[in-house]
């Protein structure tokens, strides 16, 4: 059984003006929060949350309570990537003792949702925007509206492919690190600022899709909570 149900969306323009405003403030609050991780060296979600969410809430109050959890959730996952991935370049353990390089979100970065911003009832979509919820009549498979009902989502990612949006549905089915095929690469619109230790060249890196990450402050080091 697929694990990830995927429902295309056709927005009337100026709906599509919105989900273009929320994608860009998702990914501009989820660069703040990631110069934080870099500079303090913390990417476990509850610590985080902790450090970040306050601030946030403040500087990007259209985003509401839930959007900048969602924000804080989509930086740890990105940053557990970069910094703890199986074979990346800009890992903990191949850079030792160097500075960690910065994860940057490009404009075009989905955005996270979950069952208090996002819901489905009779085939309609609500969706939570900074201009308020949108509605779409959305097609579904036989059978899919049943699934999203009674398993447990992981997750819901809003992408723009090709000018086009949809959404994405994880299932409870798919285990921790495996909702996206092995072969996978870190999606392009993650992107690091300093090239690894011993290359020139910015590399893709290995695509995981864990439930939680679970970096800490350094060592001996003071945490200085702020956004930039």
């Amino acid at each position: 059984m697929n694990n990830r149900l995927r429902v295309r969306l056709y927005p009337t323009p100026e709906d599509r003006e919105r989900l273009v405003r929320l994608q860009e403030a998702f990914a501009s609050a989820c660069n703040e929060v990631a110069a934080l991780a870099q500079q303090t060296r913390c990417w476990n979600r509850v610590a985080l949350h902790h450090m970040a969410y306050r601030e946030l809430r403040s500087r990007h109050p259209g985003l509401g309570s839930q959007m900048a959890c969602n924000v804080i959730h989509a930086v740890s996952r990105a940053c557990r990537a970069v910094y703890q991935g199986r074979g990346s370049p800009y890992s903990l353990q191949a850079l030792g003792a160097a500075p960690l390089p910065r994860v940057q979100f490009d404009r075009e970065a989905p955005v996270y949702f979950d069952r208090h911003t996002l819901s489905i009832r009779n085939r309609q979509a609500s969706l939570f925007t900074l201009d308020g919820r949108i509605r779409f009549e959305i097609a579904l498979a036989p059978g899919d509206e049943t699934r999203l009902a009674a398993e447990r989502l992981v997750e819901i990612l809003l992408h723009r492919r090709q000018g086009e949006y949809v959404l994405d549905f994880f299932l409870a089915a798919a285990a921790p690190g495996q909702a996206l095929p092995k072969e996978e690469v870190l999606p392009a619109f993650i992107r690091v600022d300093a090239p690894p230790p011993a290359a020139a060249d910015e590399a893709t890196l290995p695509g995981v899709h864990p439930d939680a990450a679970s970096g800490g402050p350094a060592p001996g080091s003071t945490p200085t909570p702020r956004l930039q």
